[in-house]
């Protein structure tokens, strides 16, 4: 088993006492645990992906789909007519960084993302999820979707949250303990069993060995694996990718005084085994608080065109006449991955379903 890195000395090295304090206060909030509940009880095999049905019509156009050339049109007339992945969105740690990425669930909905697949049904109104969590909870909370949802989440992660997300890619690669335990959002309470019955194929699946499809960090790193606790585990790995996600995108800021990054971070993600790891270089002028925030993009009509035609061919790309700069190259990166793996998902239950239902 992968054994948690020593604390490294930076961190041994005395801190400013306000950030100690607020370190340690933010830590306890942290480890509150929630309490074990009596298992609700998985559902049953084969119901949940025999629930996804759709209209044959339907689900044959979803099957002819291109996922890496997903229009408006087809969001429209195809896509909205389907349920959708879970976006798993962590945010930031310090406020007012954790109300950005609020906006970006905010563009999804506005380009057509159903906001049932946003929207925390615990009981969050604002989309996104704490830093400060459990990471454990957090992977089996992520599992307990895929289990009655049938599609895999994906996660999006800034500033602490980007590391977040990958602490909780470590859950779900089992390399800090195999004894992940479901996580039902709904009650807010762990389940007592460390699997979950994979919806598509009916078998037991331990949450260890579950995989995404995909997952992004943006602007991670540097002095919050320093001055947080609950991220020391995390401070040499926040760059190496498990393979407990098939794709994953990395951004980088040519400045970033918080999470250390320059021009010269080019390359800085990598995957520990057969990962699909891009690692990608924003505009200069893009700043770490306020990387996410893609408010009123979806509002302009050149700028939602190009939003929807955008594909990696694109990437660090000057932005053509008319199109609005508002961290637009982020948005539109993240939107892509987004509506690929909206695609490929249905396409996988759908594929499921008819094998075993047909």
């Amino acid at each position: 088993m992968h054994r948690p890195l020593p604390i490294p000395a930076a961190i041994r090295r005395p801190l400013p006492v306000f950030a100690v304090a607020l370190a340690a206060g933010l830590l306890l909030a942290a480890c509150a645990s929630p309490p074990t509940a009596p298992d609700a009880g998985a559902p049953a095999r084969g119901t949940v992906v025999k629930s996804m049905a759709l209209d044959p019509a339907l689900e044959d156009r979803i099957l002819a789909l291109d996922p890496a050339h997903v229009s408006a049109a087809d969001i429209r007339d195809v896509l909205a007519h389907a349920p959708a992945p879970r976006l798993y969105l962590i945010h930031g740690g310090i406020f007012p960084v954790f109300k950005e990425l609020i906006a970006f669930g905010e563009f999804t909905i506005a380009m057509g993302y159903p906001e049932s697949a946003v929207h925390d049904p615990g009981g969050n109104p604002e989309y996104t999820h704490s830093p400060y969590d459990n990471s454990a909870d957090q992977a089996g909370a992520i599992a307990w979707y895929y289990e009655h949802e049938g599609l895999r989440p994906m996660i999006i992660g800034h500033s602490q949250g980007g590391m977040q997300g990958v602490k909780v890619l470590y859950e779900l690669a089992g390399l800090f303990g195999d004894d992940v335990q479901v996580f039902d959002p709904t009650r807010g309470v762990r389940e007592p069993r460390n699997w979950i019955v994979d919806p598509l194929t009916g078998e037991h699946l331990p949450v260890t060995k579950l995989r995404l499809p995909y997952a992004t960090s943006v602007a991670a790193g540097g002095l919050t694996g320093i001055v947080m606790p609950n991220q020391w585990s995390m401070e040499r790995r926040t760059f190496e990718i498990p393979d407990s996600v098939e794709d994953f995108t990395g951004f980088l800021l040519d400045f970033d005084f918080v999470a250390w990054e320059s021009k010269l971070s080019r390359g800085r993600y990598r995957a520990l085994g057969d990962a699909h790891v891009v690692n990608v270089k924003l505009p200069y002028e893009y700043n770490h608080y306020y990387v996410v925030n893609t408010s009123g993009l979806a509002d302009d009509p050149t700028t939602r065109a190009w939003l929807d035609a955008w594909t990696p061919a694109l990437r660090e790309q000057p932005l053509p006449p008319g199109v609005r700069d508002h961290n637009t190259q982020w948005g539109a990166d993240v939107w892509y991955s987004v509506k690929y793996h909206w695609v490929t998902e249905l396409q996988r239950a759908i594929r499921a379903r008819r094998t075993r239902h047909p």
